[in-house]
């Protein structure tokens, strides 16, 4: 990746119980660019991130996020400007839209305007409740709340679970659209693969808890046979870089 990492994991162990669930883990993230983790269920990936914002304890190795290490305190990097976007999206389901974006910004302080400019349908859903949404709304609103805090890094954990294609084919696009508009490092958990590396700059795969291919986006689109192979943890992957 090109530039300064403004995410930077340096071959990391963390697991639950004493019981490692991912090992000797090392990737980076620049400003304005998006690494996609890829990976079939139990390979880490949550993992990965919880690490990253401080919600696991590490066994090893460190995490350096905006020039400072990572701990436990996971409010306060949320204040420096780490935020995760959890699989359960976490908006409040009997709030309104425009309560749920109020208390974001609230607490956050960000801009509201700028948000709507990026999901102009939430304008029109202000007094929808939010349980009433469908899936692709939710996280919608899900990643417009997590704007609202200001992120320099942004995580997101399975950004098309639950979702229609056509709603993962609408937001993909637009978190490239922030991520090169607000200079953002965002690292995003995929299980579309193609979908994934068609917006982001760089992939990883991870297997049984450890890189098992990393490589640009661009050139793991044309390497299709090798993701897969790692993918599945397959032997015949002779150009795997770890």
């Amino acid at each position: 990746m090109s530039g300064t990492p403004v995410l930077e994991i340096d071959a990391i162990t963390v697991g639950y119980g004493g019981v490692p669930a991912i090992r000797d883990l090392s990737l980076s993230v620049g400003a304005g660019e998006i690494l996609a983790v890829l990976g079939p269920n139990g390979a880490g990936k949550t993992t990965t991130l919880l690490a990253a914002v401080g919600a696991l304890p590490l066994m090893s190795g460190t995490v350096t996020a905006l020039g400072a290490p990572v701990d436990g305190a996971v409010e306060r990097n949320a204040r420096r400007g780490v935020t995760l976007v959890p699989d359960t999206r976490g908006v409040f389901h009997t709030l309104s839209v425009a309560d749920n974006l109020r208390l974001a910004k609230r607490k956050g302080g960000g801009d509201l305007d700028l948000v709507y400019e990026y999901f102009p349908k939430l304008r029109s859903m202000r007094t929808r409740r939010c349980g009433n949404l469908s899936g692709g709304e939710q996280q919608m609103l899900a990643l417009a709340k997590a704007l609202l805090a200001k992120p320099r890094v942004l995580l997101i954990d399975e950004l098309s679970l639950g979702l229609a294609p056509i709603a993962v084919q609408e937001l993909l696009p637009r978190l490239r659209s922030i991520a090169d508009d607000q200079n953002m490092a965002v690292v995003l958990v995929e299980q579309h693969i193609d979908l994934a590396l068609g917006i982001a700059d760089a992939a990883i795969v991870l297997h049984h808890g450890r890189v098992a291919l990393a490589a640009s986006a661009s050139d793991l689109r044309n390497r299709r046979d090798s993701v897969e192979a790692a993918y599945f943890g397959r032997s015949d992957q002779s150009d795997v870089a770890s």
